[in-house]
């Protein structure tokens, strides 16, 4: 719910907002309900337009561009998230900007092509954006904060630990990795359970970094960093895994992503996936949309519902063995990342990244961390076998 829609009229069903208008005046909404308690501050009045016409892309590009402030963004983002429709009203599916944006994301297909120029809009910002706020592993998904890990790079490696369990991967075996960021999960793979690993990216500056950190540890006789599309992959592996990937097949793209992955995991191999997923009953109204996330920072993604995934994969022919849930450990890396890009900002400045791409980012780290603090979206760890 935005706050546009609250100053329409309907009140918070849970936690509270203070709102601060641009004359000065102080709004105090409350819910029923317990949640997190927010604050926001309207520099301009425009921004208020912008919430009622551009939904979460119009909350975020109002931000982007100073319109308004919060102390706190993402208690601010988690109680909206806590407060939204169960599904949109017909003004808010039908508005111009809110079509305009759709069209823009299908006008970003996860083609083989397209894919290659999706994933460079966001990887390929550079190494060192990168290095300077994710942990040394250069590790860029959901870490998991339990097994005495607190720190983030002993958290990213007990995620790592836990999806090459669910595979039951043995020494000497030959594991596929799909997109493989800067190598984390191959080097830890080859060294703590010794393993060979092939590991593919489409993204020109992920495939350098990984291929030069496994130059340095020694590992070229067991990893193999691949700058290669999935699908012109060939031959067949003891098992496969991918750690958010999946997110940037595409509607549409998945089904084909489960058949070939399939092809290339041996009989009586597993597959395990690490996936963001939407809530069921949103995803419907969320795959005919396009979000902030969308057309700012992953263009082409789409979130899968656990449901969806679980149809999927089984029509593909994989038997789901097991799954478990991350919603809050992603939350929590989430707020460490944001953490450290706030600490880091002038750093960013410098390397040519301006003001509204710093706010850009900041919000979106702290969107999802919100949306994981309120339960609409979860991060899904699920095993499958190739029968």
């Amino acid at each position: 719910m935005s706050v546009a829609s609250l100053l329409a009229g309907r009140p918070l069903r849970a936690g509270s907002i203070a709102l601060t208008l641009p004359n000065g005046r102080t709004l105090d909404l409350r819910g029923g309900n317990d949640g997190p308690s927010a604050a926001i501050v309207l520099h301009r009045w425009r921004a208020l337009a912008r919430f009622i016409a551009g939904g979460s892309v119009g909350f975020g590009e109002a931000y982007m561009d100073g319109d308004w402030d919060s102390p706190h963004l993402p208690a601010l983002i988690e109680t909206a998230a806590r407060n939204l429709p169960a599904h949109p009203g017909p003004f808010r599916r039908l508005s111009p900007w809110r079509i305009r944006d759709r069209r823009r994301h299908a006008a970003a297909p996860n083609t083989r092509r397209g894919s290659a120029k999706n994933i460079a809009a966001h990887y390929d910002l550079g190494n060192d954006f990168y290095a300077l706020w994710l942990d040394p592993s250069m590790t860029y998904s959901a870490a998991v904060f339990s097994g005495g890990a607190n720190d983030l790079e002993s958290a990213q490696s007990e995620k790592y630990r836990r999806l090459l369990d669910l595979i039951d991967a043995r020494p000497g075996q030959h594991v596929l990795e799909i997109g493989c960021g800067w190598g984390g999960f191959a080097l830890l793979a080859a060294r703590e359970r010794g393993l060979r690993v092939t590991a593919v990216t489409i993204s020109r500056a992920q495939h350098d970094e990984a291929a030069r950190r496994v130059a340095e540890a020694g590992l070229q006789d067991r990893v193999d960093i691949r700058l290669c599309d999935y699908r012109d992959l060939n031959g067949t592996y003891d098992h496969a895994v991918s750690i958010e990937m999946i997110e940037a097949v595409g509607d549409g793209y998945r089904p084909g992503y489960f058949t070939r992955v399939r092809d290339l995991v041996r009989p009586g191999g597993r597959f395990a996936l690490q996936s963001i997923v939407i809530e069921d009953d949103r995803y419907e109204d969320y795959r005919k949309s396009a979000d902030f996330i969308q057309k700012h920072i992953f263009p082409g993604g789409s979130l899968p519902a656990p449901s969806v995934l679980r149809h999927e994969a089984e029509d593909a022919g994989f038997r789901w063995v097991a799954d478990a849930t991350y919603g809050l450990d992603y939350a929590e890396t989430l707020a460490r990342w944001r953490e450290r890009f706030d600490t880091v900002s002038d750093r960013v400045a410098a390397l040519g990244f301006d003001e509204r791409f710093r706010r850009c980012w900041r919000f979106y780290l702290a969107y999802c961390e919100g949306g994981f603090r309120a339960g609409n979206i979860d991060a899904l760890q699920i095993a499958l076998a190739r029968p």
